[in-house]
C-alpha cells in the first residue's frame, strides 16, 4: 500500500505530505484545485516522463517520493530480489527532476531506470484515469480475470510446467534433426577422412619409430666403419690397446710389495683393460646388427610420405594428433549412427508430453468456457447498478494454437447501447465506461487476484444518485482487502470514505498553491453536505450527509 507521499515544487504545489489510509481514500476539492495534479505526481513515480515544465520554481529541482509498505507482496519481492535492490518491509521510491529537465530515480536509494520503475510499479498500484486506455482492453488481462474467477491457479500453474518441458523436449528435438542434417551432409566426408587414416593403421609412435630408423640405415656405412676401426684398434692390430695393458698390470705386479701406492694403480689397470676389452666387444656385435637394407630404406620412405602427407593434411605435427583425430571421426560417424535412435526416442517424449499438456489445456478451456456466462451475467448486473443499464458484456473464448498459457483466445467484447452489435473492449468503450467497468470486473476478482493498490481518478464522471451510491459501495468492498485511492465530485462516494482528503487552494503572497489537508469527522460531514447543497449547506444536506457516511 503507499503508505506517504511527499510532493515538492511540482505543478502549482510547493510542498505537501499526505498519509493514507490502508482502506479506502477519498480525495474532493473544487473543480482546479489542483485533485489531478496529485495523480501527474504520483506517475512520475510510477515511471512516467517528465520535463521542466512541471518546476514550479525554474530554480528549483522537483522532489518526489513514495512510501510503500510491501510485506507479503510477493511480485514486489521477486523484483528486488533480481535487481540486486534492498528488500525491507518498506520500499521508497524517489524521482528527481533537475532545473534542465533531467531527471534521476531511485529505489531504496539506489539509481534505477524508468523501465524498472514501469515494472515496479505494476506490482505497487493500478491507476485509473478517465481517459485512459486501461489493461482492461488487455487480451492478457482479460484471460488472467477469467482464470482467476474459474480458479484456474493450480491447474495453470501444472499446465505452464508440462507447456515449458513440451517447449524444451521440441527444441531438442529440433536441435538433434538439425545435427542429423549436418551429420548427413558432412558424412562422406567424415568417412572419407577416416578411412583414409584406418587404412595407413599407424601405430603408437610409428612415424617417430620409421624417422629414427631411416637416419640410423641413411649412416649405417659410416657407423660400421667407425665401429669395426674401435673393435680393431683396441683388440685386433698386431699390439691391441688390451693386450699392452694386460701386460703393463702384469709388469707392475712384481713390484707391488715395494710401494703402497703401486697394488691399486695395478687394480685399475686390469679394470680399465677388463673396460676395454668389453667395449671392444660390443663393438663388434653392434656392427654385425647394422646392415644397409635397400628395400627396407624404399618401405620406410614410402610409409613416411604417406604419413607425412596426412601430418601436413590435417595441420599436426605427431602420430599421436593423427590417431586424436582418427579417434574422434570415429566418435563423429558413430554418432551417425545413434542420431536415428535418439531421435525416435525424442519424438515419442515429445508427443507424449504434447498429449499431457492438451489434456491440462482442455480442462483450462472447458473450465474458462464454464466461467463465461457467469462472469457475464454479474458484471452486466454491476453495470446496470452503477448507471450503465443499456451496457452489455461478452466473454468470446476461441481455440488457438497452444501458448503457454493454454489453446484459448480470450477477448472480452462490448455493446453501450443495446445494439447487439459486440466490438473488442478496446476499440468501441469510452474512458468512463471503461474504467467503471473495470471497477465492476476487479470487484468480483478481487478475492482471487492480489490486487495493488487502485487508484480512481473521476471516474464518476456522467453518474450521480443510485448509480453513484453502488460505485462508492462497489469500492468499499474493495477497500476490506486493499487500499483505494479515489478521486471523486459524488457526495455518495465520498461518504464511503475511510480517510476523506480536501485538496485546495491557498493564496501566500501573490502566488496561488495547491494543499491537501485529512478532513475530520465533522469537516467530512461538511464537505459532503457542501457536494449535496452548495457552500452553504442547509441542515437537510447535513443530515443527508450524515445518513451517506453512515452515521
Amino acid at each position: 500500500m503507499l503508505k506517504k507521499l511527499h510532493i515538492q515544487n511540482y505543478a502549482i504545489i510547493d510542498e505537501i505530505d499526505i498519509s493514507f489510509s490502508d482502506k479506502l481514500n477519498i480525495i474532493t476539492g473544487e473543480t482546479g484545485a489542483g485533485k489531478s495534479i496529485l495523480i501527474g505526481a504520483l506517475s512520475l513515480i510510477l515511471g512516467e516522463r517528465a520535463d521542466s515544465n512541471v518546476l514550479l520554481k525554474n530554480d528549483k529541482k522537483c522532489f518526489i517520493e513514495g512510501h510503500f509498505l510491501i510485506k507479503d507482496k510477493e511480485a514486489v519481492n521477486k523484483f528486488l530480489i533480481e535487481n540486486d535492490l534492498d528488500n525491507e518491509d518498506e520500499l521508497v521510491i524517489r524521482r528527481e527532476i533537475a532545473t534542465n529537465g533531467k531527471s534521476r530515480a531511485f529505489i531504496n536509494d539506489t539509481p534505477a531506470t524508468l523501465l524498472q520503475l514501469k515494472e515496479l510499479a505494476s506490482c505497487l498500484v493500478d491507476l485509473h484515469q478517465q481517459f485512459d486506455t486501461l489493461e482492461i482492453g488487455d487480451t492478457d488481462f482479460q484471460r488472467e480475470v477469467v482464470d482467476a474467477l474459474a480458479n484456474n491457479q493450480g491447474l495453470l500453474h501444472g499446465y505452464h510446467l508440462e507447456y515449458n518441458q513440451w517447449v524444451a523436449a521440441t527444441k531438442a528435438l529440433q536441435l538433434l534433426q538439425e545435427q542429423k542434417a549436418s551429420f548427413n551432409k558432412e558424412l562422406g566426408y567424415f568417412q572419407f577422412l577416416f578411412d583414409e587414416l584406418k587404412g595407413i593403421n599407424l601405430k603408437e609412435n610409428e612415424l617417430e619409430e620409421l624417422d629414427a630408423e631411416l637416419q640410423l640405415l641413411s649412416n649405417s656405412e659410416g657407423i660400421k666403419t667407425v665401429l669395426s676401426r674401435t673393435y680393431f684398434d683396441l683388440h685386433g692390430n698386431d699390439k691391441p690397446v688390451t693386450s699392452l695393458l694386460k701386460q703393463l698390470a702384469n709388469q707392475l705386479q712384481g713390484y707391488t710389495s715395494y710401494h703402497h701406492d703401486l697394488p691399486s694403480l695395478v687394480e685399475r689397470l686390469k679394470s680399465s683393460q677388463i673396460e676395454l676389452q668389453d667395449i671392444a666387444d660390443e663393438a663388434e656385435r653392434i656392427s654385425e646388427t647394422i646392415h644397409f637394407d635397400e628395400a627396407r630404406v624404399e618401405i620406410i620412405n614410402e610409409r613416411l610420405a604417406l604419413g607425412y602427407k596426412l601430418l601436413k593434411k590435417h595441420g599436426v605435427l605427431t602420430t599421436a594428433e593423427l590417431l586424436s583425430i582418427q579417434k574422434d571421426l570415429e566418435q563423429k560417424l558413430q554418432a551417425v549412427l545413434n542420431i536415428d535412435d535418439s531421435i525416435i526416442a525424442k519424438e515419442k517424449a515429445v508427443a507424449a508430453l504434447l498429449k499431457q499438456a492438451a489434456a491440462s489445456a482442455m480442462k483450462l478451456s472447458e473450465k474458462r468456457i464454464k466461467q463465461a456466462s457467469p462472469l457475464e451475467k454479474e458484471v452486466n448486473i454491476l453495470l446496470q447498478q452503477i448507471g450503465m443499464p443499456n451496457a452489455r458484456l461478452k466473454v468470446d473464448i476461441k481455440e488457438t494454437a497452444f501458448s503457454q498459457y493454454g489453446s484459448n483466445e480470450i477477448e472480452f467484447l462490448f455493446d453501450a447501447n443495446k445494439s447487439n452489435r459486440f466490438e473488442p473492449i478496446r476499440k468501441v468503450a469510452s474512458g468512463g465506461e471503461l474504467s467503471r467497468l473495470m471497477l465492476c470486473i476487479k470487484s468480483l476478482v478481487a478475492k482471487s487476484i492480489d490486487l495493488p493498490t487502485m487508484i480512481f481518478d473521476e471516474i464518476d464522471t456522467g453518474i450521480s444518485g443510485e448509480a453513484a451510491k453502488q460505485v462508492g459501495a462497489i469500492m468499499k468492498g474493495l477497500a476490506a482487502d486493499r487500499q483505494i485511492i479515489c478521486i471523486t465530485h459524488q457526495p455518495q462516494i465520498a461518504g464511503k470514505a475511510d480517510a476523506h482528503y480536501f485538496v485546495y487552494k491557498e493564496s501566500k503572497g501573490k502566488e496561488v498553491k495547491t494543499n491537501i489537508r485529512l478532513l475530520g469527522k465533522d469537516e467530512q460531514i461538511n464537505a459532503i453536505a457542501q457536494m449535496l447543497g452548495g457552500e452553504k449547506p442547509t441542515a437537510a444536506a447535513i443530515e443527508n450527509a450524515k445518513e451517506m457516511m453512515g452515521i
